[in-house]
């Protein structure tokens, strides 16, 4: 069964659906870690991948947006040298509700009767200017990590801004 795109699910229609115990079974989270990098390090130039409007991301666009940047990271900068954070956490359920294709399918489905759907995924809810991404950094790696924002970006189905919350005065480009 082929998912929904993801243009589906971006914009923020009903209430949120996220009272797991009346559910009967949430798909797993895709995020393997919200933390990456060196975690304990003292960083003093903190940079943060920002939303410009209302949306839905989904749990699978923001792991694809964490491995870009935290991939990026790796190799430029070193492992010790950043830390990385997922700021946001997916908790609203996605449903769906599944169509059958093919030949005869019109005799199985029962079309939009009772449509309420199946739990398909999670996705976290956002205002504009909430951070997605968090960067910690040395100020020599102020670049690098700007352009790891950009690239994990280009992950998310919203506009993003990138902003300098710490440590602006530290930089030398």
């Amino acid at each position: 069964m082929v998912r929904k795109p993801a243009k589906m699910y971006r914009a923020v229609k009903s209430m949120a659906y996220t009272r797991r115990e009346y559910m009967g079974g949430v798909p797993n989270l895709r995020i393997a870690q919200f933390n990456t990098g060196n975690i304990k390090g003292e960083f003093p130039v903190v940079l943060s991948l920002r939303t410009k409007e209302r949306i839905q991301v989904r749990h699978t666009a923001l792991e694809a947006g964490r491995i870009s940047a935290n991939r990026y990271l790796q190799k430029k900068a070193g492992s010790m040298n950043y830390h990385l954070n997922v700021h946001v956490y997916p908790h609203i359920v996605l449903r769906e509700n599944k169509m059958a294709t093919g030949a005869g399918a019109d005799r199985i489905s029962s079309g939009m009767r009772q449509s309420f759907g199946k739990n398909v995924g999670t996705a976290a809810r956002m205002k504009p200017g909430e951070p997605i991404f968090i960067v910690r950094t040395t100020p020599q790696n102020f670049l690098t990590a700007k352009i790891a924002l950009r690239k994990a970006s280009m992950k998310m189905p919203t506009p993003c801004s990138i902003t300098i919350d710490k440590g602006a005065d530290l930089i030398k480009i």
